[in-house]
């Protein structure tokens, strides 16, 4: 069973064949919906054209999220969708093939559970990047809709984690110590004071997430990936925040295996899934 995978992100659109884990081939195109979520479509049919007859499912991780089928953004400052598009029929419709569209990091989730750090336990994902978002995977089934939104759980006043420890937050602190640059550039400073300071704040609020998403779901483990998470030194710091907690309420953090092919791979899984099903129930 081949997979059209396909990862729709904010800025790129990432499509892939895949087979047992392992991306076949891939073709990298600029995510453009100023068209609308059909012209997109238009364009990734186009893309995937040089790969005819190749594949038996689709499957699409994008950022934002998937409700009722609905393709939405979350921040429509990232991608401008107000939920109306049903993406999943859309590809299977224009293909013909079965498509499965689930959030990007929970398609990163799956693909760590099935391939990665996760080794198919009961685990829950983070992915600490610009953003925060997040996945969770129960009794080998990934739960899909909202679930794994860690980066949108708000403080008292409303604040979202993602504004408070994600790297946009880290660059527009460093902008207000007069150090403009990316999150990048501010782990290369940590050998000064107020750098290390941003990345301690960073960590000590992702620690405490990581402890009440124990509290609350119980994983085995809690996987971290994104550009953050597994930037050098972070999970010490994660993991010294989270020192002093009793080791039976303590959860285990394990860095993420797949980088960032892991929502590829992930996707890839669910969809053959789907393709595999699909060719069950066919008389």
């Amino acid at each position: 069973m081949t997979a059209l995978a396909i990862d729709i992100g904010g800025t790129k659109v990432l499509l892939a064949l895949v087979r047992d884990g392992k991306i076949l081939a891939s073709r990298r195109m600029a995510t453009d919906i100023t068209g609308g979520p059909g012209a997109l479509i238009d364009a990734i049919t186009d893309a995937a054209s040089a790969w005819p007859n190749a594949f038996d499912a689709i499957g699409a991780a994008v950022t934002g999220v998937v409700l009722d089928g609905r393709w939405r953004a979350l921040n429509r400052s990232t991608l401008d969708l107000d939920g109306s598009h049903p993406l999943a029929d859309a590809l299977a419709d224009r293909f013909g093939k079965p498509a499965r569209c689930v959030n990007d990091a929970q398609a990163a989730a799956w693909g760590e559970h099935v391939a990665g750090a996760g080794a198919r336990r009961d685990m829950a994902f983070l992915t600490i990047s610009t953003g925060i978002g997040g996945g969770i995977v129960r009794d080998s089934r990934l739960l899909e809709g909202l679930a794994g939104s860690f980066g949108q759980f708000v403080d008292e006043a409303g604040t979202r984690l993602e504004d408070r420890a994600a790297g946009r937050w880290i660059a527009r602190e460093a902008a207000a110590h007069g150090r403009p640059g990316d999150a990048e550039a501010v782990f290369a400073a940590t050998d000064e004071p107020w750098a290390e300071a941003l990345i301690a704040a960073s960590a000590a609020r992702v620690a405490a997430l990581c402890r009440n998403v124990q509290l609350a779901v119980d994983p085995e483990i809690i996987v971290i990936g994104g550009g953050i998470g597994l930037a050098s030194g972070y999970l010490d710091r994660v993991r010294f925040a989270l020192a002093g907690i009793d080791e039976a309420l303590r959860p285990r953090i394990l860095p993420a295996a797949l980088g960032a092919d892991a929502g590829i791979i992930g996707v890839a899984a669910l969809a053959e899934e789907l393709g595999i099903n699909n060719t069950e129930t066919e008389p």
